[in-house]
Formats: C-alpha cells, sequence, structure tokens
C-alpha cells in the first residue's frame, strides 16, 4: 500500500468514525501538520456529507445511556454478557471503510446525476395583443412555484369596466378565469397553483372586458380583447 493510499484510508476511518479514541486524537494531531491528510480529510467530508444531509435526526431514547451502564456494571453473568470486542475491531474498522468508500461513491454518483441532469425550464413569458402592432399585457411565470405577474403595458379600459385574465386549454370545456388584472402597473397571483405544468405551458392566455368586478358567469362575458401563448423565457 503506498503512502498515498494509506492517507486516505486513515482519512476515510477519521470520517467514519471508526478508530478509537487515542488514534482520533493522534489523526488530528497530525492533521494539523500534515496538509495531505488534512486535504484527504476534507474531501472524504464533502463526499459523504449528502448522505449525511439525507438521514433524518432521530433522538435516541433518554434512558439508553442508563441502560448501558447498568450493562456495563453488572456482574458477569448477570444480564447480557459483555465480551471482549477488541480482536473484531480491525475487520470491522476494515468492513466499515470499504463501505464507505462504496456509500461515498454513491454519493458522488448521485450529485452527479444532480449537476449533469438537464433541469427543465422555469421561465415563461406571454405577449398578450390585439395584433402584432398592439402589446397589452406582458405575462411573465414561474413554472417552479406557479407564480404569475402580470405587467400593464399599453391597455387603456373604460372606468366601468375590469379586465379579466383567463387561461385556454383544450383539456377544459371553458376558459378558466385567473383574476382581475390591473391596466397599469402590475399584478400578482398564484391562480396556477391549481393546474399542472403541462397545461400551464400548453395554454393560451387571454384578457377580457368584462363588468366592473370581473364576469359573473365563470365564462368571459365580455368581448376577449388580447391573447398570446407562453413561450420560454430563458435557456
Amino acid at each position: 500500500m503506498s503512502e498515498r493510499d494509506d492517507i486516505e484510508r486513515l482519512a476515510g476511518e477519521y470520517v467514519l468514525g471508526t478508530l478509537d479514541l487515542a488514534e482520533r486524537r493522534a489523526v488530528a494531531a497530525r492533521r494539523a501538520r500534515e496538509p495531505a491528510l488534512d486535504n484527504a480529510i476534507a474531501a472524504w467530508e464533502r463526499r459523504l456529507s449528502p448522505l449525511g444531509e439525507a438521514a433524518p435526526e432521530v433522538a435516541p431514547p433518554e434512558d439508553l445511556w442508563a441502560e448501558i451502564e447498568r450493562a456495563l456494571d453488572a456482574p458477569a453473568g448477570a444480564g447480557a454478557p459483555v465480551v471482549d470486542l477488541t480482536r473484531h475491531l480491525r475487520r470491522w474498522k476494515l468492513a466499515a471503510f470499504a463501505s464507505g468508500a462504496i456509500a461515498a461513491s454513491l454519493a458522488l454518483f448521485v450529485a452527479g446525476e444532480r449537476v449533469l441532469r438537464p433541469t427543465e425550464p422555469q421561465s415563461f413569458v406571454a405577449v398578450l395583443q390585439k395584433d402584432a402592432a398592439s402589446p397589452a399585457f406582458i405575462v411573465s411565470v414561474d413554472l417552479a412555484t406557479r407564480n404569475l405577474t402580470v405587467r400593464a403595458v399599453s391597455a387603456e379600459r373604460p372606468a366601468d369596466r375590469s379586465y379579466e385574465l383567463w387561461l385556454v386549454n383544450d383539456r377544459y370545456d371553458a376558459p378558466r378565469s385567473l383574476g382581475l388584472v390591473e391596466d397599469e402597473g402590475f399584478t400578482q397571483t398564484a391562480a396556477l397553483a391549481a393546474y399542472p405544468r403541462e397545461v400551464v405551458q400548453s395554454s393560451v392566455l387571454a384578457v377580457s372586458l368584462e363588468p366592473r368586478g370581473g364576469s359573473t358567469t365563470g365564462r368571459p362575458s365580455g368581448p376577449v380583447l388580447f391573447t398570446g401563448r407562453l413561450v420560454q423565457a430563458t435557456p
């Protein structure tokens, strides 16, 4: 075994917690003066940290330590026997080290999969307009949160009427209301939270002119003035 292999083994055992107290103190002292060992320990900690984050915390029973002390203090032949485990320690260390190496490799594989797996696009926009020369609203959607923001561009409405936003999709027999929108400034809503991602992506958005306060029928009752389809906004 090379010096590098020995350092890796020692670092792995240190991070996995298979060293006894004296050995841990010796490694900690070496770590302070040996950069190669310190770097190897830090690398093992990084490799195994995803496993620690994924494991939920479990609180031990409050009387666990008292039970251990009672078992240790019990005379021979009373209760569960306490055996000399020293001769098994090295075998267990090696087995734990091998298992830790496998676990670390698995953690690296999972982390790599997360990095390499292409993520689905989350940001989409739509320009709602009457024609190519008349944009009225710009709609932005975050598909991760289903948050929707409408920004007024040039829409003008009569004082006694309201603009209402609708989601139009072949899956539904009628447009679905996403709420009222202002003809100035920004309007934000979480109304898309009720719809699956694929429905939101494939829908047309439309704005109708309704009586003050919105449609009372659950469907557009006034003229549909502006429409647009969501398109991906970022790579």
